[in-house]
């Protein structure tokens, strides 16, 4: 929904914002002078559970209690769990009850949009940028993030991408022209980058309108009010750079669990990615929790691909304090190409996807690798991960039924209290969150023994899913001791 705009001339809409809540409870103090965290010396990105720009998941978040203690100089650190809190349930917890109006949230509802650009492809020079606000805005590989390789068989498409420490969403027009010099196509892309992607989705449908109106180089000025309607107020650092947000909570459950993104498929973003993969879903969802890399691989359009990698970062989401401090972080990448060959070796984890097939030769690059509904990895470690047991299925067939018991509520009783990306995200959360409570009290028992029993209870098979947890345990640096098989009678 749009409305006039009285603060640009030439930008004849303007987003008008969610309404407020009208409850709300206050948020906690939060420490605002947190360190500034450090590179390994090894020049690999490492990460932790605090919140990353544009990427906001619950870690911080959840029951009181719930620590990492060390346990020893040279052993890895323990879950202990405050026993006052047991069984806590999260959907409960967080329910319709609002969490308060936050800073981040207020962040968020600023525009900060740091560029705006127009990437061409020229029939001699190939990809470049044709314009761009501001001028001195390093964009240095944006004109290949912005047209993806294939894009010549498509007429349209649209592309999340990282372009450093900010966020891109371009959209891809190929249209037809009389011109031998252009060789009877046009193809041109108009992006913006932002510390967030968040609320990038806001500006989609302008985006897709100024590519197509664009006619001859020079011919940019909505543009040009576009980005002095919306350009970000930001706090620069030392080289000028922003590093992350402000800690935050947020007013709902939607925006707790997961970013607000938008998509135009009418079955919503994890509709399709639940239809797209089925039973697979179990699969990514090991190799999430385990912050392993993963490559999505999918020839043009991406719009849709850029989607299935947020829903593969959502499946990793926990809420108990503590849980994935030394861990790496999921770092949504997005589209990539051979251009981002240098920086993915230096990741720990990510969800990328691409739409260049010679990504699938370079095994260094990732863990797993997926074309289509094909899930693969070239490590033998992970091959048991790849197939389903039990469990899994029965797991997935608890999904398929909340979510069609949600479909029933919403289309015959009429409730759309909750969404489909609600029920899904606090599905996983509430499954690792069950694993990280079992754990933490196991650890923090006299006798740290993970029996059958225990990993039943965790909703996994004790033997089908023995290498996830050896890998889990590894990961999280829990310090128990697994014991799932029968013992031998002496």
């Amino acid at each position: 929904m749009v409305e006039q705009s009285d603060r640009a001339r030439l930008l004849d809409w303007e987003e008008i914002p969610p309404p407020v809540p009208t409850q709300a409870v206050p948020s906690s103090p939060v420490k605002q002078n947190a360190p500034e965290e450090t590179s390994p010396p090894d020049g690999r990105t490492r990460g932790g559970s605090a919140p990353r720009p544009g990427w906001g998941t619950a870690n911080t978040r959840g029951p009181k209690g719930t620590a990492v203690v060390a346990s020893g100089e040279d052993r890895p650190a323990r879950l202990r769990v405050d026993h006052s809190v047991p069984g806590w349930d999260i959907a409960k917890s967080l329910g319709a009850d609002h969490i308060g109006v936050s800073v981040k949230e207020q962040w968020e509802e600023k525009d900060q949009i740091v560029a705006v650009f127009v990437v061409t492809f020229d029939t001699r020079s190939g990809n470049m940028v044709e314009w761009s606000l501001p001028q001195d805005m390093d964009l240095d590989g944006v004109e290949f993030k912005s047209i993806a390789s294939g894009s010549h068989r498509i007429t349209s498409d649209f592309i999340y991408f990282r372009k450093g420490c900010y966020f891109g969403l371009a959209c891809f027009a190929n249209m037809p022209v009389e011109s031998e010099l252009e060789r009877g196509a046009r193809m041109k892309s108009v992006g913006i980058l932002s510390p967030s992607y968040t609320l990038l989705y806001r500006y989609m449908q302008f985006l897709e309108n100024q590519v197509r109106q664009l006619r001859c180089p020079g011919q940019y000025s909505p543009l040009e009010a576009f980005y002095e309607d919306k350009k970000a107020i930001l706090p620069p650092l030392a080289n000028g750079q922003v590093t992350s947000c402000p800690t935050w909570s947020v007013t709902n459950i939607s925006r707790c669990m997961h970013p607000e993104m938008k998509i135009t498929h009418p079955a919503g973003c994890m509709s399709q990615f639940i239809c797209f993969f089925g039973e697979q879903i179990m699969v990514l969802w090991k190799f999430a929790l385990l912050r392993k890399r993963i490559l999505i691989f999918s020839p043009p359009p991406v719009g849709v691909v850029c989607y299935r990698v947020y829903c593969c970062c959502c499946l990793s989401n926990v809420s108990l304090l503590g849980v994935g401090v030394a861990v790496p972080e999921l770092r949504p990448f997005f589209y990539v190409n051979i251009a981002d060959i240098t920086s993915l070796r230096t990741e720990l984890s990510y969800v990328a996807c691409t739409t260049e097939k010679i990504f699938e030769e370079k095994k260094e690059l990732y863990d797993v690798y997926v074309d289509n509904q094909n899930v693969k990895s070239h490590r033998s470690d992970l091959q048991p991960l790849l197939r389903l047991n039990a469990a899994d299925k029965e797991k997935y067939s608890k999904l398929s039924e909340q979510r069609q018991m949600l479909l029933y509520s919403q289309e015959v009783e009429g409730d759309c209290s909750s969404t489909e990306e609600d029920l899904f995200i606090l599905f996983f959360m509430e499954l690792n969150d069950r694993i990280f409570q079992i754990l933490g009290e196991v650890a923090a028992s006299s006798e740290p023994i993970l029996t059958a029993e225990h990993v039943r209870a965790m909703g996994l098979d004790p033997q089908g899913d023995r290498a996830f947890l050896v890998d889990l345990l590894e990961v999280y640096g829990i310090d128990v001791m697994l014991v799932i098989d029968n013992p031998c009678c002496p």
